[in-house]
Formats: structure tokens, sequence, C-alpha cells
């Protein structure tokens, strides 16, 4: 096994969220890995794109965050690849960046929605298929701001917070199935969620990298990396992780900026 790379040959795999960002990324690995890959995303147009760029086999137009669609995903994804064994959860919405207080519940619901019971619900159809099956690998999107407080983050934090718990909660109920499931926490990221929160004046990319110890932000293979890793077979012996792929930023702990020290 140690002078064996990893490949996905063989295996049919989902990817959600998959027109940018995270999801077009490990989208494109996992065929270059051997896998037969499927699409899905609200974004018609850019699944169009991603589909020509990864060489996906098929993709599917649907909203996660509603039950019908995301059972229908995982159905029309699994007949057209003929079998599901990987997952990639990396739908998502990004925070609005407001106080708490100042907050209306829609928005907030929306982020919720997709980021957490979107995630649910495609895991929940895909076990369907998998426990029965007995083999299957989950990947979940989760992020550092998932397990500490972050002002002005209270619908994306505390989705992803929940997304790390389901993981956790899934990987021990499907275990005995042969039905792993993982996440990955990432850092902040170059990919077109974080741009738009750059262009709006919400992030700042210099404080970023002052505080993240590679003094960098990751990119979006980057975290493919991490996740084709979790789906493979090298991670047999690996579930219900949240493995961080941030460049420090959890390890750190000092006060002020990383250069400071």
């Amino acid at each position: 096994m140690a002078n064996q790379s990893i490949s996905l040959l063989g295996r049919s795999a989902l990817v959600t969220g998959g027109a940018s960002g995270i999801g077009a990324a490990t989208a494109g690995l996992l065929c270059e890995l051997g896998a037969k890959v499927a699409l899905a995303d609200i974004n018609a147009d850019g699944l169009v794109n991603a589909q020509e760029i990864v060489g996906a086999f098929k993709t599917f137009i649907g909203d996660v965050s509603v039950e019908d669609e995301a059972e229908a995903i995982v159905a029309d994804a699994a007949n057209a690849l003929g079998g599901l064994d990987v997952v990639v959860n990396a739908a998502g919405l990004v925070d609005e960046v407001k106080f708490a207080i100042e907050r209306d519940i829609g928005p907030w619901q929306r982020i919720m929605d997709v980021n957490f019971r979107g995630t649910f619900q495609i895991c929940r159809a895909a076990a369907r298929i998998m426990v029965p099956q007995r083999r299957g690998s989950i990947v979940n999107i989760a992020s550092v701001n998932g397990p500490g407080g972050w002002p002005r983050r209270t619908a994306y934090g505390p989705s992803k917070a929940a997304v790390i718990a389901l993981t956790r909660e899934l990987a021990c109920e499907w275990g005995i199935h042969g039905v792993r499931v993982n996440a990955v926490g990432p850092g902040y990221i170059t990919t077109p969620m974080v741009q738009g929160l750059v262009d709006e004046g919400k992030i700042d990319t210099n404080r970023l990298c002052d505080r993240t110890p590679i003094d960098r932000l990751g990119t979006p293979d980057e975290v493919a990396r991490a996740i084709a890793f979790l789906v493979s077979d090298w991670a047999s012996y690996i579930t219900g992780e949240t493995l961080f792929v941030d460049g420090g930023w959890m390890a750190y702990g000092g006060a002020g900026d990383v250069k400071t020290f």
C-alpha cells in the first residue's frame, strides 16, 4: 500500500456545490483519480462551465435544502452513474456578516437550511443506497468558523458547527454498515464566495494572512486533495473526523498576529 498512489478507479461520486470553488476543484480531482463524477448545484450556468472544465459525467440542477430536490439529486445521480460510492457535500452559502440583533430571520434561516439541512438531506438519501450495499464514503464541508465563536457570523458559524456534530453522529450510526462519514474544515480559501466578501469590504485578506501561520490563503485544490484522501482507501480506518485545511489557523492560540511572535 505504501507504494501505491491514491486511486478512485471504478468509484461513482456525487459532488454537490459542484459549479465552482471547492466543489468544482474536488470534482476535477476525483475525475483525475479515476472516479465517474456527477455534479449538482442550483447554478445551472455554472454547472455547464464546470462540467466542461472538470470532465464530469453528468450534472443535476437542484436545491439541496428542499427535501424532494435533495432526494432527486441523489437518486438521479446514482441511476446515471450506475451506483454511488462517494458523496461530497460542498453546497453552501456564506454569511451576511451582521450583528445578531440586526439580523432578519429569513436570510439567517436560508443559510442554516442550505449549509446544515441540505447536508443532512443529501447524507440521508445517500445512506439509503450506501448502507444496503455496505460501503460508501461521505465528506461534508465544515469550516474554521464552526468550532469557535465569531462575531457577526451567527448563521454561518452555527451551521458549520452543526455539520461537524452531524458528521460525528452519522459516522457512529453508519460505521457498522461500512459507510464512513468525515468532514473537512477549510480556513479562508480563494473561492468565489470569499472573493465576494473581499469585494464587499467585509474581510481583509492581509489581516487573514497575518493570522495564518502559513501566511497565505488556501486554494480550492488544497482542500480537494484532503477530500480525495478521506474518500479513498487510504483513509479506510478514519471516520467521524473533521480535518482542518486551514494553514494552521486552528492551531494558533497567540495574542495578535502570528508575525508578532
